[in-house]
């Protein structure tokens, strides 16, 4: 599932021109508008494993489906953000992103421990969206450097998971899922201190980019419970 890697990522000089008030303000807006996502997100996971509508997106189908759905929505939100209607526009991506999911999780639902397991990749990506929020509060020097190297490490984690989808390697994606982990939590770190340090004022990019860290690091989560601790009846 690892070829669903991608995200968006702003950056401005650091801390120009913006105040302490709308820094944190930003923030909790996008905290806000995060919590929001998550909804029509398990509500597309739900319609997607209830009716089994992406059962037959395998392969370069799925692929291809994904990609053309989450680019134009991406594209979209670009477009929409300073607008009434880019709030509706993200929770429609958030739905679309659900669905996509949920073939994973109908696959996960399958082991006689795959609840407990989608438990644990929850709990476990919390748990580290909790640590990259403290630390970013409590760094003072600049991340934005580090934008341009976790960029090159996603565009080759997508590559490598769109070559896998072809190959089938269960290695390869282990692989995949264990360094998709470590680039997107590394992410949300830079996103989060973006925002702190006012390097990203929009809070509908920055829920955009937030929202793609826990997505790619519960799915890569999952995905490794799954190989590693999936029991079959």
């Amino acid at each position: 599932m690892n070829d669903r890697l991608t995200a968006i990522h702003s950056s401005a000089d650091y801390g120009y021109g913006i105040s302490q008030e709308q820094r944190h303000k930003v923030l909790r807006n996008t905290y806000w508008l995060l919590a929001l996502s998550l909804l029509p997100t398990v509500l597309g996971a739900w319609l997607g494993v209830a009716t089994g509508i992406t059962q037959s997106l395998r392969g370069g189908v799925g692929l291809i489906v994904f990609m053309v759905g989450a680019f134009g929505f991406m594209y979209a939100i670009e477009k929409t953000k300073n607008s009434a209607a880019g709030v509706p526009v993200l929770l429609a991506f958030t739905f679309f992103m659900g669905l996509m999911l949920s073939r994973l999780i109908g696959m996960v639902l399958g082991f006689k421990n795959g609840s407990e397991l989608i438990m644990t990749a929850f709990a476990g990506t919390a748990g580290v969206f909790f640590v990259m929020a403290s630390l970013a509060s409590v760094i003072k020097r600049d991340l934005s450097g580090m934008g341009k190297w976790l960029m090159v490490g996603a565009l080759v984690l997508m590559v490598g998971a769109v070559i896998n989808v072809f190959v089938g390697s269960t290695a390869g994606m282990m692989a995949i899922s264990v360094a998709a982990i470590g680039i997107f939590s590394a992410y949300m770190l830079y996103d989060l201190k973006q925002i702190l340090d006012g390097g990203e004022t929009n809070y509908i990019s920055a829920t955009l980019s937030l929202y793609m860290d826990i997505f790619n690091v519960f799915q890569s989560l999952l995905a490794l419970l799954g190989i590693m601790g999936g029991e079959r009846e």
